[in-house]
């Protein structure tokens, strides 16, 4: 029986760095889009799945982070912040933050990036809940910056290899995942120095042949790492509609 997906975690515990220098000081999840915080949006999606704990790894400027964060959350869902004090190295020290917490199949996403709602239910109901689920964008032409992007090379439904270098590639990764516990052994063995990223794991767990795709059609999501690709993120949400046939909340 396919086990039920309840909880979310959620990486933001990096500082903005990329964004800071255009004026943005506040925490990327707080940052306002179409009047809305961008974590206003995550949480439509994942209240709308079924999600029921919240758990955010936090970092830099955690206090301000998690003052804004709280009036965010409804009545269906808690809200569990974990304090990652090595939040200046890679994000898969992010993800092992949260291993204490997590003995379950749960969704993985990043604090800075905005999805569809359709995105996360197909994620959910594909997902394979003994493997790394990862969600594809195979739509290349209309990815923005792409050269920026995390490419990912699939063979069938999976995954056999990752990286922002790569150069034989036919998808994007969109940063949303639905994960096996396993992934923090994975993260554990693949750690450098201390250190290592989250692709660092998906990268060992497809060589095992364990990181399944999953194609998100024609729904929309975007990053927003940097001043053009916020700029790019309201100007798709100021249309009103983020894919064909697709309107976000």
């Amino acid at each position: 029986m396919k086990q039920r997906i309840i909880d979310a975690l959620i990486l933001m515990a990096g500082s903005g760095s990329r964004l800071r220098p255009s004026g943005h000081t506040l925490p990327k999840p707080l940052i306002k889009i179409r009047g809305r915080p961008v974590f206003s949006y995550t949480i439509d999606a994942l209240e709308r799945a079924g999600i029921q704990t919240v758990h955010i790894v936090t970092g830099w400027n955690s206090d301000a982070l998690l003052e804004g964060l709280k009036p965010l959350i409804g009545s269906k869902m808690k809200l569990h912040a974990i304090h990652n004090p090595d939040w200046e190295k890679q994000n898969g020290i992010s993800v092992l933050a949260a291993a204490p917490h997590l003995d379950s199949p749960f969704l993985l996403t990043m604090g800075d990036h905005l999805f569809d709602p359709a995105i996360v239910d197909l994620a959910i109901r594909n997902a394979d809940s003994n493997s790394l689920n990862l969600a594809v964008d195979r739509k290349l032409d209309a990815v923005f910056d792409l050269a920026d992007a995390m490419k990912v090379k699939t063979k069938g439904d999976l995954i056999v290899a990752i990286g922002k270098q790569l150069e034989d590639y036919n998808a994007i990764d969109t940063g949303l995942f639905v994960c096996s516990p396993e992934i923090f052994k994975y993260l554990e063995e693949a750690k450098n120095d201390g250190d290592c990223s989250l692709a660092d794991g998906v990268r060992a767990m497809a060589a095992d042949e364990k990181v399944r795709a999953i194609d998100i059609g024609d729904a929309w999501w975007q990053d927003i790492d940097t001043p053009q690709m916020l700029a790019q993120a309201e100007k798709i949400l100021g249309n009103g509609r983020a894919a064909r046939g697709t309107t976000l909340p």
